[in-house]
């Protein structure tokens, strides 16, 4: 499929590298509203530039849009290109909340076209281990499930940018931003929640709006209780890494980014020796923890691989608007608690 990039910054690039290196795809268009942008994005990969998004999206050999413009800026684009009958995947929050989401779900299904998040930290081998072994009821009788994001962005992260740090177009800091695919990937592992209290503050950074630190109590559908805990405002040399923790009556598994600091059954079988052979916890520094452009491609080369194959297979795609829409709606649960005091907010 024939592929066009919205938004040529520092998230358009990582879109070019995963297109380019992913089967069922090309790198067709870029657009942008900063024409020397686009020209300079298009130029590296050899492909079409343009500023008119009427003119981006009236190429009858577009076929599927990507779209890395600032969170609180995916609505407009992407019901452009779902109305000009494109397909669209878009980048984490798909939108920053769930009205908006619903939105391009209703879109997507009038126009007959698919809308997928990027929720590129599914796409590794670790997490498939992991996904795994919640599904065959591995942990016995679920009680405990937490992710912590204890990263860092400085000041001139911020300061780069008149958006960023704002409600409008961030849609939130630490948790909505740095946090939400380790969110995702709680909720994937865990299911569904039931409530949430919360507390957020702003404790390492000027003139921004949103947190720079939240903690959350969650309790889950299943009954494990949990932590949520994401901050930008946590230095280290190198960089903590995203984590994902859940245990039970038979079992435990930490995951550090993309490998394991535990992995731990009482009843054990034939593929764990091979894990903590292969996946275990080196001492890796954290993907994107202290600089944001420290991200592997390769995640968002099998996100898009998975939609396309989605699209041929006329199913929904793993990484759907309807996933995407989950950890949305804990984020904005857990802002709604925060600001009411920790109150408990049920679902």
């Amino acid at each position: 499929m024939k592929f066009g990039i919205i938004g040529a910054g520092m998230i358009g690039h990582f879109h070019a590298k995963a297109i380019t290196a992913m089967t069922g795809g090309t790198l067709h268009s870029v657009f942008d509203l900063r024409i020397e942008g686009a020209q300079k994005l298009a130029s590296e990969y050899g492909v079409k530039a343009y500023s008119n998004i009427d003119e981006f999206l009236a190429d009858p050999e577009l076929e599927i849009v990507t779209i890395g413009t600032p969170s609180g800026a995916h609505l407009e684009p992407a019901l452009a290109s779902l109305n000009a009958g494109k397909h669209v995947i878009c980048e984490k929050p798909l939108e920053i909340t769930t009205a908006r989401i619903d939105q391009l779900t209703a879109a997507a299904a009038a126009n007959g076209k698919t809308i997928a998040a990027v929720l590129n930290r599914r796409f590794h081998p670790g997490m498939t281990a992991f996904k795994k072994a919640a599904d065959e009821g591995r942990f016995g009788k679920l009680t405990s499930a937490s992710c912590y994001v204890k990263w860092f962005r400085d000041q001139a992260y911020y300061d780069s940018a008149a958006w960023r740090g704002t409600w409008a177009l961030d849609g939130g800091g630490a948790l909505m931003n740095q946090s939400i695919h380790t969110i995702d990937a709680l909720i994937y592992l865990a299911g569904p929640v039931k409530s949430v209290q919360a507390n957020t503050a702003c404790l390492a950074h000027t003139d921004i709006e949103v947190e720079d630190i939240a903690v959350a109590i969650v309790e889950f559908e299943n009954g494990a209780r949990g932590v949520i805990e994401g901050s930008t405002c946590t230095w280290s040399k190198d960089g903590h890494p995203a984590r994902v923790q859940l245990a039970g009556t038979e079992g435990s598994v930490f995951l550090a980014d993309e490998s394991f600091e535990l992995w731990d059954f009482k009843n054990e079988k034939p593929e764990d020796e091979e894990i903590r052979k292969t996946l275990m916890k080196g001492q890796e520094a954290g993907l994107g923890a202290n600089d944001p452009s420290a991200i592997n491609f390769y995640q968002h080369q099998r996100n898009f691989e998975e939609v396309v194959n989605a699209i041929h297979e006329g199913r929904e795609p793993t990484t759907s608007a309807a996933e995407a829409r989950k950890p949305v709606e804990l984020i904005c649960a857990i802002y709604e608690s925060a600001r009411n005091g920790g109150k408990k907010i049920e679902f």
